[in-house]
């Protein structure tokens, strides 16, 4: 098993990861004039998008990165959590979604917050190459787990699933035992002659 990747040890994107994003659009050119800027990146082309609020979404990472494969590139934008998936996965997550019956009144989901998938025809923006360069622009724009290759390993919509299933279990107690009857008589049966 891994462990959570440190948020303040992300330096920014590596050049084989610059260009990795910089096949999904033409950012190119404005990160040559300054690499800290967020640009707008298409979706469908070379990564989908999972959005997610900020705390749900770490406790996703933790999930990803304690208990299962890892993550692809992770970004923080504006109190929402990016969490980068392979093409395809926002087609095919909101069906899984409606199979767990996510966020359902009466479902084990409900009161989780909603998962927005960005696919093909969908835009995103991302953070700059450098990272944010002053106080204020890191709750703008950031990096939780940079881009580091020209080819990441993307996890797919069951892997996500898998993810936000195990966080909702945590933010929710799931339990499979009804809520005790705080009014009832409780016997010791544990000595048994």
């Amino acid at each position: 098993m891994s462990s959570t990747p440190n948020v303040s040890d992300v330096r920014g994107v590596t050049p084989e990861g610059a260009a990795w994003l910089a096949a999904a659009g033409a950012a190119r050119a404005l990160w040559d004039e300054r690499s800290d800027a967020p640009v707008v990146l298409p979706c469908g082309v070379v990564f989908d998008v999972v959005s997610v609020p900020a705390v749900f979404g770490r406790r996703m990472l933790d999930r990803l990165w304690e208990e299962g494969p890892g993550s692809g590139p992770v970004a923080e934008y504006r109190g929402r959590m990016l969490l980068f998936g392979a093409v395809g996965t926002a087609q095919r997550l909101p069906a899984l979604l409606r199979w767990e019956e996510w966020g359902a009144r009466g479902s084990r989901t409900h009161g989780v917050p909603p998962l927005l998938c960005h696919g093909a025809g969908d835009a995103v923006t991302v953070p700059g190459l450098a990272g944010p360069v002053g106080p204020d622009e890191a709750s703008l724009a950031r990096w939780l787990v940079a881009p580091d290759s020209r080819s990441p390993w993307l996890p797919g919509p069951e892997v996500l699933l898998w993810a936000a299933v195990r966080a909702a279990r945590a933010a929710v107690r799931i339990s499979i035992f009804p809520p005790a009857d705080r009014g009832a008589n409780v016997y010791d049966v544990s000595r048994r002659r």
